[in-house]
């Protein structure tokens, strides 16, 4: 059987399709204001953007690993100054380029193009990685995904045409990834189990694949070695003693709830033999891309913005099922499948637009309230019930022009719960 190869026009119309899709789903979000972090991250930006600084941000053993996505923040502040439409935008735009590869991954055989457009097109609206779109603080997770997603679209050329320039290119890739996020380590696991898939000879696996696995324990060691100046060694966010298959067990469920669970539940009844690669192949890539957050102490499962490169795993398996029931349903009946896709779009705009925006407007709320106080009052500013650190205030202050406003903030004071209820959380 030959596998379909589509046309450029194809080609071309997905992307568009993707496109509308991740606009339509984000619209309402484009216009909201910055979100705490927001502020620590293009402060953050303005230290270690400039190329004079570039040795300085080597150095930090922290953002060293933001690297990519502090440089995009600094040429957006450097373009567009302090709007914060032109940052959502920018994350917007990021997310449906990540969506458009995950729709060229479509050239691996166990996926196929018919099943990645659908699970592009699916990732794209899909609300439970939400955090990591609408949070500009979030960008790294963007950027991890574009550069790891790339790692991998370059490694399946490498392997069908071992050219040096390929696996050149992979390795650059897989570098910009280290240099977006932590988890970029996945990467090197991630291309054991596609070059095990595509049966490649296992020497020259093995061969290949050696200068990835070391980088990731060099990467690992330099921050383990400078872990008394790394601020998640020291501020309880992670553990290495954490039990990780607590957050992990959880968040693997939560990524299939509740579509992907109707999904799973229409793959294994058909039981397909490719259907059934295809799964093993989704379970594998959300358990590898779900355990470098697996260390966390502060929630019993993983945050929405840490689940964005692992929900390319629900996406095929909820991609797969509407494949396989379209090839199950009769000429007369498989207008079930669009209608089903439909329900499915809607739903997650729906959640998204009544559920997740009134929660991300809330989450401004504090540093719009001080900056509005700022403006009306000349005395001391209490951070009565502040939900955000000291040092998100005081970017917020110096980042909007209000420098010498800082020295009037007080220690933040915490009042009863009942009191906090009012949202009230600047006084005088």
């Amino acid at each position: 059987m030959v596998a379909f190869q589509p046309s450029r026009r194809t080609l071309g119309l997905a992307v568009l399709a993707i496109a509308i899709l991740a606009a339509i789903t984000y619209l309402p979000f484009l216009t909201n204001p910055f979100i705490s972090d927001d502020y620590v991250q293009i402060d953050l930006a303005r230290k270690f953007g400039p190329m004079a600084n570039w040795g300085d941000l080597l150095a930090d053993p922290l953002y060293r690993c933001r690297a990519t996505s502090l440089l995009l923040t600094y040429w957006t502040d450097q373009i567009f100054g302090l709007k914060a439409l032109a940052y959502n935008a920018s994350s917007l735009t990021v997310h449906i380029l990540n969506a458009v590869l995950l729709l060229l991954l479509g050239s691996w055989r166990v996926i196929g193009w018919r099943i990645s457009a659908v699970a592009a097109c699916f990732f794209a609206v899909y609300e439970g990685h939400q955090e990591a779109v609408v949070w500009y603080a979030a960008l790294p997770e963007l950027l991890v995904f574009f550069f790891s997603l790339l790692s991998v679209l370059l490694w399946l050329a490498w392997l069908r045409n071992p050219r040096p320039i390929l696996w050149a290119a992979t390795m650059a890739a897989f570098l910009l990834a280290l240099a977006s996020k932590e988890s970029g380590v996945v990467v090197a696991p991630l291309l054991i189990v596609v070059g095990l898939v595509e049966r490649a000879e296992w020497r020259r696996l093995a061969i290949a694949v050696t200068p990835f696995l070391f980088l990731c324990g060099v990467y690992f060691g330099l921050a383990f070695a400078e872990r008394s100046n790394h601020l998640h060694f020291n501020d309880g966010t992670f553990s290495l003693n954490a039990p990780f298959w607590i957050p992990w067990s959880r968040t693997f469920f939560r990524l299939f709830w509740f579509w992907g669970l109707l999904s799973l539940a229409v793959v294994w009844k058909l039981r397909e033999r490719r259907l059934m690669a295809l799964l093993a192949v989704a379970g594998l890539w959300i358990s590898v891309t779900l355990m470098p957050y697996s260390f966390l102490t502060y929630m019993p499962r993983i945050p929405s913005r840490h689940t964005y490169l692992a929900s390319v795993g629900a996406a095929l398996v909820v991609a797969a099922a509407l494949h396989a029931l379209t090839a199950r349903l009769g000429p007369g009946r498989r207008w079930v499948t669009p209608v089903l896709a439909g329900c499915i779009v809607v739903h997650n705009w729906g959640y998204l637009w009544a559920v997740k925006h009134p929660q991300f407007t809330l989450r401004a709320e504090p540093t719009e309230q001080l900056l509005k106080h700022v403006e009306r009052s000349k005395g001391p500013i209490s951070l009565d019930c502040f939900p955000y650190g000291i040092e998100v205030a005081d970017a917020a202050l110096r980042l909007t022009g209000h420098s010498s406003e800082v020295n009037r903030l007080q220690p933040r004071h915490i009042r009863s719960e009942s009191e906090c209820r009012s949202r009230s959380y600047v006084g005088d």
